[in-house]
């Protein structure tokens, strides 16, 4: 995807620029979450995807595109490159939550076969303390593209 390291300052800019709900994070969090072993991390040039994985399954932590790059596939060749690179570390499955709010994730994540699994109610803080529910998706992971 990227040979180029992604700095932790780059990432959380772009994260801005993407994100009011979640609140966007800041280059010492990126930072904490690219020193942890079980983190990883798929970006180039116009976006990135921050994973996990956590026993048996793969946590997408934040996906951010540019948004000069959106609508261009960028966010998808992201997601694809997780899905591999989880299949890759042994695991099955995958799992995310989104703002019920983020209506364009929520189609990305529809489209490329994850489905709601859970509602957790008032999950995110909203600009001005507004109270937002996020939405659990899932996702059985194959090697075959036919599942």
């Amino acid at each position: 995807m990227n040979d180029r390291p992604a700095s932790p300052e780059w990432l959380a800019a772009l994260h801005a620029l993407c994100f009011t709900t979640p609140r966007p994070w800041s280059a010492a969090e990126f930072r904490q979450f690219l020193d942890s072993p079980n983190v990883f991390l798929v970006h180039n040039e116009n976006g990135f995807l921050l994973g996990r994985i956590a026993g048996p399954e793969a946590e997408l932590l934040t996906l951010a595109v540019a948004p000069d790059a959106r609508r261009k596939g960028v966010a998808r060749e992201l997601l694809s490159i997780f899905e591999k690179t989880a299949l890759d570390r042994g695991v099955d499955s995958a799992f995310l939550e989104v703002s019920q709010e983020n209506h364009a994730a929520i189609s990305l994540y529809r489209s490329a076969g994850y489905t709601p699994l859970g509602h957790r109610r008032d999950y995110y803080q909203g600009p001005k303390g507004k109270k937002i529910s996020a939405i659990v998706m899932f996702r059985k992971l194959s090697n075959n593209k036919t599942d």
